[in-house]
C-alpha cells in the first residue's frame, strides 16, 4: 500500500512506514494514492465479519506485513460482536461498543496495537495522543502491558465523563494520563507542537494513535460493510448512514467504505453546537469558533483533524460532495432524541441521540436509515440517568473501575510544561 502525504505530494510512504510514523512532513496526513474499487459486493457481505474484514484489509494494505500476519492482527483486534439494532421501521443503529472499552475506539485502537508491535519489532516507541473520551481508554487498553512501547495520553480536566476517566486513568505502567487544564482543542495543539519538535520528536520515538494514523482509520472501513451486511437485503439500496462526527475519523472511515463500493446512498455528519464543517458545508466558509462544552462531549471539537482526508476523497473524485450532508443539533434537541429514543424502547447515549436526531428528520420516502452507537451509554451514566430518570446498571467494564484512583498528572496548556513532563518520565525508558 502506497500512501501520501496531504500537505507533501513528495512525501510517500509504505502503510508500515505511515503506522511507524503517524504523521507526515508539515503535520501532513497520510492517505492512500489509490483506493481500491471491489467488486461483486454481495459475495463479500455474505462473508462472516471477520473473515470479510481480512479480505477488506488484504486489498487496501497489500501483503507488505507477511503472509498470515494481516490474518492473526485482524483475529485477534476483532473479537467481539458488531450487532445491527432495528429502532422503528426504517431505522436502524449499528452498535459499536460491545469491545473492552465499550466504545467504537476499540476497533482502531486494538488493530493498530497489533500492527504497531509487530512493525517496531521491539525498538521503543512512544504514542502520544490527544483524546475527547474514548480514544483513551481504547489506545490505553490496547497497548497495555505492550513491551518497549509507552503512552502518553492528553485529555481536557473536567470535561469527559468520570467513568471516561477512570477507564484510562487507572491503569498504569507503561500508560501515562495527563489531564490538561484546557479544552480537546488545546490537547490537539500540544500533540502538533510535539510532533514538530524534532528533539521530542526523535528522541521519544514519537508516534501519534489518534484517528490520524492510517491504522486506525482502515480498522474503522469494516464495520460499515457490517453494518450493511445485518440488514434485510431489500433495505440496502436506498441506505442513508448518520454519523456522530467529533473529530471526523469515523466519517472518512465511512466515505472510503462507499468509495470502495459499499451501496451508501449519502452520509451525514452529525455535530453537537461545535459545528465548523455543517457550517463549512453550506457557506462554504472554513470558520472554526471557540470550542464549546456539550453533554456529548466526545465531540466538542472545532477543528477537526480528519477533514482534510474528506477534502482529498472528494477532490480526488472519489466521492460526490453532494452524497455529504451537515447537520447540528444543540443540548435541547439532544435530550429529546434521548427521550425519544427511549420511547422506542432503546437506551442511548448523547452521541448516538445527536445522530438520531438528524437522522430522523433527513429521510426520505422510501430511504432506510442507520445511525452508529459509538459508546455504551453507562459511560455516561450521569448525564443519561439525568435525562431519561431511570437508572443505569453498569458493566462489569466499568463497575471495576468506579472505586479505583486516577492517575493523570494535572498540567496546564502548555508545551514546555508537556516537554520537561514527558522528558522526566520518559528518559530511563527510551
Amino acid at each position: 500500500m502506497e500512501l501520501v502525504n496531504l500537505k507533501d505530494a513528495s512525501d510517500k510512504v509504505s502503510f508500515s512506514q505511515a503506522v511507524a510514523k503517524g504523521l507526515g512532513k508539515h503535520q501532513g496526513l497520510y492517505f492512500p494514492v489509490e483506493i481500491p474499487k471491489l467488486e461483486n459486493i454481495e459475495a463479500l457481505l455474505d462473508m462472516p465479519f471477520v473473515e470479510r474484514s481480512t479480505a477488506l484489509l488484504h486489498r487496501l494494505i497489500g501483503d507488505e506485513l507477511g503472509a498470515g500476519v494481516l490474518d492473526e492482527i485482524v483475529q485477534t483486534a476483532f473479537d467481539f460482536n458488531v450487532p445491527v439494532t432495528q429502532i422503528n421501521e426504517d431505522i436502524y443503529t449499528l452498535e459499536l461498543f460491545h469491545g473492552p472499552t465499550l466504545a467504537f475506539k476499540d476497533f482502531g485502537g486494538r488493530f493498530m496495537a497489533q500492527c504497531l508491535s509487530r512493525i517496531a519489532r521491539g525498538k521503543p516507541v512512544t504514542i502520544l495522543t490527544a483524546t475527547s473520551g474514548d480514544t483513551g481508554a481504547a489506545v490505553a487498553h490496547a497497548f497495555h502491558g505492550i513491551e518497549n512501547i509507552n503512552v502518553v495520553i492528553l485529555f481536557p480536566k473536567g470535561k469527559i465523563s468520570p467513568l471516561q476517566e477512570k477507564l484510562f486513568s487507572t491503569l498504569g505502567d507503561n500508560i501515562h494520563t495527563v489531564a490538561v487544564d484546557g479544552d480537546f482543542d488545546s490537547c490537539q495543539a500540544l500533540v502538533k507542537q510535539a510532533f514538530d519538535d524534532p528533539q521530542v520528536r526523535d528522541d521519544l520515538h514519537l508516534n501519534s494513535a489518534n484517528s490520524i494514523n492510517i491504522s486506525r482509520l482502515l480498522a474503522q472501513v469494516c464495520y460499515y460493510f457490517e453494518a450493511v451486511s445485518q440488514l434485510p437485503a431489500e433495505r440496502r439500496k436506498e441506505l442513508v448512514v448518520s454519523v456522530p462526527s467529533g473529530n471526523f475519523g469515523n466519517l472518512t472511515a465511512g466515505l472510503i467504505a462507499k468509495a470502495m463500493g459499499l451501496p451508501v446512498k449519502r452520509f451525514i455528519a452529525a455535530t453537537n453546537t461545535n459545528d465548523t464543517v455543517p457550517r463549512f458545508l453550506k457557506t462554504g466558509e472554513w470558520d472554526p469558533k471557540a470550542t464549546v462544552a456539550t453533554i456529548s462531549n466526545a465531540m466538542d471539537v472545532s477543528q477537526p483533524n480528519n477533514w482534510p482526508r474528506i477534502e482529498a476523497l472528494i477532490e480526488k473524485g472519489y466521492i460526490d460532495k453532494h452524497s455529504v450532508h451537515g447537520e447540528a443539533v444543540d443540548e435541547q434537541y439532544t435530550q429529546l432524541a434521548m427521550r425519544q429514543l427511549a420511547q422506542a424502547g432503546y437506551t442511548s447515549e448523547p452521541h448516538a441521540a445527536v445522530a438520531y436526531r438528524v437522522l430522523s428528520h433527513s429521510l426520505e420516502e422510501g430511504e432506510t436509515g442507520l445511525f452508529l452507537g459509538t459508546a455504551h451509554p453507562a459511560k455516561f451514566r450521569e448525564t443519561v440517568e439525568n435525562v431519561l430518570g431511570q437508572p443505569i446498571s453498569l458493566p462489569p467494564e466499568l463497575a471495576s473501575v468506579v472505586g479505583e484512583d486516577s492517575l493523570a498528572v494535572e498540567l496546564n496548556a502548555s508545551y514546555e510544561e508537556l516537554k520537561a513532563h514527558m522528558q522526566h518520565l520518559l528518559k530511563d525508558k527510551q
